[in-house]
């Protein structure tokens, strides 16, 4: 390969991933998965220490997670792990976070004061997707932030390589809303926080669902220049 076939090999993969929301059911060999997370495990880390533990579910396993946190989403038994977002969201954060939700009710044909209709979308998170494989994100909880910023090197390092053998992903915190069924059913303690899950597997490109590109804020915007 060329160094030009090579950056825009490089390029293609950053700017055509987006977080898929159907998948096919179509499995995924363990050794695929396995390979991915090697090659992302190469993920710069503060001192190397790769503070990182990635637990990955399939089969019975990944089935009876859904329907544990499935329950609980439904009966609204809500317990965050951590603190996601700040409690009062400001703009320009505030107008982006509302325009994607609208965009993606909208696809989904669902309308804005249909409360039901929005919670089953939302619930979806919790059956992956409908992707055979999830993987989860965890890391001692005492750690300290510079380890928060070690978890999203390797989550981008799987998102971006996973494309490579044909796979998409979906990167879900939603999981942490829900830690203890989460916990119960994968055996995770309670002195490790649970960063984020992640559906990985075989995009179903023509669904609806998959058709919503995230608009992006220009350089321009958020580029501050020293000279």
């Amino acid at each position: 390969m060329s160094l030009t076939d090579g950056k825009h090999a490089i390029i293609n993969a950053v700017k055509g991933r987006r977080s898929v929301r159907r998948f096919l059911p179509t499995a995924v060999p363990d050794e695929v998965v396995m390979e991915i997370i090697e090659v992302a495990s190469r993920a710069p880390s503060g001192q190397n220490m790769q503070p990182w533990l990635i637990h990955f579910v399939t089969g019975d396993v990944r089935d009876s997670l859904c329907r544990e946190v499935t329950a609980a989403a439904a009966a609204g038994e809500r317990s965050d792990d951590y603190p996601y977002f700040p409690q009062e969201i400001r703009e320009p954060y505030l107008s982006r976070r509302r325009k994607v939700g609208f965009d993606l009710f909208n696809i989904y044909g669902i309308a804005r004061d249909d409360l039901e209709g929005r919670k089953g979308a939302l619930l979806r998170n919790f059956e992956f997707f409908g992707a055979p494989v999830g993987l989860f994100f965890v890391m001692e909880r005492d750690w300290g932030l510079g380890a928060w910023l070690d978890i999203g090197n390797v989550m981008t390092n799987v998102m971006t390589v996973a494309r490579a053998f044909g796979l998409e992903t979906c990167p879900q915190q939603a999981w942490a809303e829900y830690a203890p069924p989460v916990r119960k059913v994968l055996g995770i303690p309670d002195h490790q926080v649970i960063v984020s899950g992640m559906a990985l597997g075989h995009a179903d490109y023509p669904a609806r669902e998959n058709q919503l590109v995230t608009e992006r804020a220009a350089p321009e915007e958020f580029v501050i220049r020293h000279r």
